[in-house]
């Protein structure tokens, strides 16, 4: 009977010990799940704080942009929160830094900033970073406010290839199966093929019925219109200050750093000299004929046309050396035109901006047909200049140049000096500190 009891004290024991460690392991469990709740709490409070902060920051960079573009002119010195105090917003704010960074190359129109955006919310602060610069035709490898010549329809075909950001005010014109490399992007909501005479919209363009365009990175319909000035006032202010301003005719041939000038009112013939200091080249009431090869940075303009009678190319080519610093713009406030005795194949490195009618070659409907005209640049033009023709139902070519345009990215973050301005402003990089 003994022996019984003490089995069942025995048992009674380990049933209170096996209680005790199971209520113990709940404690423990519980405890751990009550931690593991908080610490998501936690967490997600601390990740909505975040997202809150950031967006805030985002707030405050759009903020900045909206001030910058209804300034009159790019402001010149740093600023804070230049429209005020700082808003609450749901118990969170953003608080803006614009820094001025100067001008591009520190000569010229193109102003850069830093915009420094601190978004806070509770106790957790997000800081971004936004490179802005003043925007310029500079950075579109084509653009033109209208697909025609003269009231007749210039058309891209298939021998054409062009690279870059592309921009018409107007819409498309497309024979055969040109190559867009770049974004395209269009005023009009439709693109006119060759072959059947009908405007397509964006929901037969995929398969138009013989004509076949390569939009690599698509194209973007509807786009709000640039409009482009019709005089290269800033040139023109710059080259008179501080760099070369000349009167009549004038032809330059570039030497490297240096340049050759024929100007009958200067009595200059072959004259050698400098690139001008500021970058800034002007002629007046003449025709600018130019060529050869830059190793500096130029910028050179005509009140009427400017003539391109053989290659102009870089000494040191950003093709083979991304770091080369050299630039080029052309400006001419009619024409710019690839003159008719210029070789097979011809090179233009730079941007070339016509500011009354279009870039074309001299004679463009003559033939025999010639070869390649390379770009590495951009070409911004009011009306599409031809630089050849094609038998419309051969698809061969009868005349002038097949296109071969690439752009220079360069040219974004360091357009050519006194580049004319868009009005509006282009983010270079965003960063999140």
């Amino acid at each position: 009977m003994e022996n019984v009891l003490v089995k069942l004290r025995d048992k009674k024991g380990i049933a209170l010990i096996t209680t005790f460690l199971v209520m113990t392991a709940l404690l423990i469990y519980s405890a751990a799940f009550v931690n593991v709740s908080i610490n998501q709490n936690m967490s997600a409070e601390r990740f909505k704080r975040r997202t809150r902060a950031f967006s805030l920051a985002e707030a405050g960079l759009d903020q900045a942009i909206t001030w910058l573009r209804a300034q009159g002119a790019p402001p010149i010195g740093d600023k804070v929160n230049p429209w005020g105090s700082s808003p609450d917003l749901r118990g969170g704010s953003f608080n803006v830094a614009i820094t001025d960074l100067g001008v591009v190359g520190g000569v010229g129109s193109i102003r850069r900033y830093k915009v420094t955006s601190t978004g806070s919310f509770g106790n957790i602060s997000r800081v971004l970073t936004n490179y802005m610069q003043v925007d310029n035709f500079a950075r579109y490898t084509w653009f033109t406010n209208s697909e025609t010549f003269y009231g007749t329809t210039v058309w891209f075909w298939s021998q054409d290839h062009l690279d870059g950001t592309i921009q018409t005010n107007a819409h498309f014109n497309i024979y055969g199966n040109p190559v867009f490399a770049g974004m395209a992007r269009s005023g009009d909501n439709y693109i006119r093929y060759y072959n059947n005479g009908n405007n397509k919209n964006l929901s037969q363009l995929t398969n138009p019925p013989y004509d076949n365009p390569d939009f690599q990175q698509g194209v973007d319909f509807g786009v709000n219109p640039i409009t482009m000035p019709t005089q290269a006032l800033t040139l023109r202010s710059a080259a008179t200050s501080s760099g070369f301003s000349l009167e009549g005719d004038t032809t330059v041939v570039l030497n490297n750093n240096t340049m050759n000038v024929t100007n009958s009112k200067k009595k200059w013939d072959n004259q050698n000299m400098a690139l001008p200091t500021n970058g800034a080249l002007f002629v007046s009431g003449g025709d600018l004929t130019i060529s050869g090869t830059l190793n500096g940075r130029l910028t050179a303009g005509s009140s009427q046309d400017i003539l391109i009678p053989s290659s102009i190319v870089y000494a040191d080519s950003p093709k083979v050396n991304p770091n080369s610093t050299n630039v080029l713009g052309l400006i001419a406030e009619h024409d710019a035109m690839i003159s008719y005795t210029a070789p097979t194949d011809i090179e233009i490195d730079g941007c070339i901006m016509t500011m009354s009618t279009s870039f074309m070659m001299e004679n463009w409907w003559a033939g025999p047909p010639k070869g390649t005209l390379t770009m590495y640049g951009g070409i911004i033009q009011r009306e599409r200049g031809p630089v050849g023709t094609f038998n419309g139902s051969t698809g061969q070519k009868v005349s002038g140049y097949s296109k071969n345009y690439a752009y220079d990215s360069r040219l974004v973050g360091s357009p050519p000096p006194f580049m004319p301005t868009t009005g509006d402003y282009v983010t270079l990089s965003w960063e999140e500190d």
